[in-house]
């Protein structure tokens, strides 16, 4: 087994660090920008488009999947791509733009066939050492040198023993996501601070006869965040950096077992929208997501990445608009986690073994100040090119950005982060908590026999 460095173990999600820093000293001059037409003039943002390679005679077809299946997430990659062809004639870029599940499903075939795409999206933790282990993925440490540069300390988090597999181009953090107008229709003045508060907001906004929360427990992992957040409140930061570093759950923490208690409440109290368990998480207008951008529920626990699915669900292209508002998830009296942390993550480009090398000059230019700045501005994510800072259209997904600079420490999602034979067990426990048919002790019991069976 892989014993892995503090870095990757915690994952710093610099993005808010990244902004803090670049608003100190950087103006505004993302008006300026071109939605990432730029060609190779101007190398210092990490964005050149030639090589020898790209400009050769000889043809290349470079397969790229991502899940911006939405506009205007989906235009702008296509204009992307269609700027870098144009800079490299004989390249050729396909595009596969998925719903995020179904990515996430079709990447995971392509990873126990090896037919797998040039391009794809990682999310490192245990499951990028996974696939360098396996020889899936390529060094791009020497390929992507200056795109790396240029991305600072961030670029760092998807090292695998001191190489770079990968090149993020979005991190922040998950919290939960409000209608601001169903809150005042509730009577709820202020975000839920602690537990208890969001007990009382969810009692409020049930007797204003409004669906308290959305949740896509059909696809697993959003429920699972739940747990992930008791888990980071009840349980010490020493305890959980342990934990995802030696993977060692032969004698787990008591703290794990609270964590389920602290999620059995939650689940006790019926705040989740009608038929959760067969919700998905994004896809359609009846998703937890869509639940929320239609105004059907008050609010949602998910990351970073919902102001842009939301705009994809709504008919306006809106989303919620201006009525869109962000807390974190709510600390527990007595728990042992330092107040402020937060789960969060990133995802980030990759690619597959053998995709051609100038493959690593299109991730460069998807991550070069033009395009990031574009991604900003249309809402796609939070960017972690600092040059990007002054650039967030959303005034509620800037609003992630005090708090990710002032939380002590991000964890990542601890399935990412457990790898997939412990995080996919855990995650489908935690899911039958939420049907009723599991209780705290069968997740620790599950993860403890994930990791025992990888021993």
């Amino acid at each position: 087994m892989t014993h892995r460095t503090r870095k990757q173990a915690l994952l710093l999600v610099v993005a808010g660090a990244l902004f803090a820093t670049a608003c100190a000293g950087q103006g505004g001059d993302s008006d300026n920008n071109d939605n990432g037409a730029d060609t190779a003039d101007d190398n210092d943002s990490g964005g050149d488009q030639g090589t020898d390679e790209g400009n050769s005679d000889e043809p290349i077809t470079l397969a790229w999947w991502h899940n911006s299946n939405n506009e205007p997430g989906r235009g702008v990659y296509e204009q992307a791509a269609a700027d870098f062809m144009e800079a490299n004639p004989n390249v050729t870029i396909e595009i596969t733009a998925q719903e995020h599940e179904d990515m996430l499903t079709r990447l995971n075939a392509a990873f126990q066939s090896g037919d797998m795409p040039d391009i794809y999206m990682e999310r490192g933790g245990g499951e990028l050492t996974a696939h360098v282990e396996a020889g899936l993925t390529k060094d791009i440490t020497d390929l992507a040198a200056d795109a790396i540069a240029n991305l600072g300390g961030v670029g760092s988090t998807y090292e695998v023993e001191g190489r770079a597999y990968a090149l993020p181009f979005t991190a922040g953090a998950v919290g939960f996501w409000y209608n601001t107008s169903l809150f005042e229709e509730a009577g709820i003045t202020d975000p839920p601070q602690d537990l208890d508060d969001w007990f009382a907001a969810v009692d409020a906004l049930k007797a204003a006869d409004i669906e308290p929360v959305a949740v896509g427990a059909r696809d697993g992992w959003p429920a699972a965040h739940y747990w992930y957040y008791t888990a980071l409140r009840q349980c010490s930061e020493e305890v959980l950096t342990e934990a995802v570093n030696t993977l060692d759950f032969s004698d787990p923490d008591p703290c794990f077992l609270r964590a389920g208690e602290t999620l059995q409440e939650i689940i006790a109290a019926e705040p989740f929208n009608a038929g959760f368990l067969a919700t998905p998480a994004q896809e359609g207008p009846t998703s937890a997501s869509g639940l929320l951008a239609t105004e059907r529920v008050a609010m949602e626990l998910a990351g970073h990445w919902e102001p842009g699915v939301m705009e994809g669900l709504t008919e306006d292209g809106q989303g919620l608009a201006g009525n869109l508002g962000w807390f974190p998830f709510p600390e527990i009296p007595g728990q042992e986690g330092a107040p402020g942390a937060l789960i969060g993550g990133g995802d980030a480009w990759a690619l597959s073994a053998n995709a051609p090398d100038v493959a690593a000059d299109f991730i460069s230019y998807l991550v070069s100040d033009e395009m990031q700045q574009t991604f900003a501005e249309n809402n796609m994510g939070l960017p972690v090119n600092a040059a990007a800072s002054d650039s967030v259209a959303d005034p509620a997904l800037a609003a992630l950005i005090e708090p990710l600079s002032a939380a002590p420490y991000n964890m990542l999602y601890f399935d990412t982060q457990f790898g997939e034979s412990i995080g996919g067990a855990m995650n489908d426990k935690i899911v039958e908590m939420f049907a009723g048919d599991a209780t705290p002790q069968d997740v620790v019991d599950a993860i403890r026999e994930a990791y025992e069976a990888e021993q």
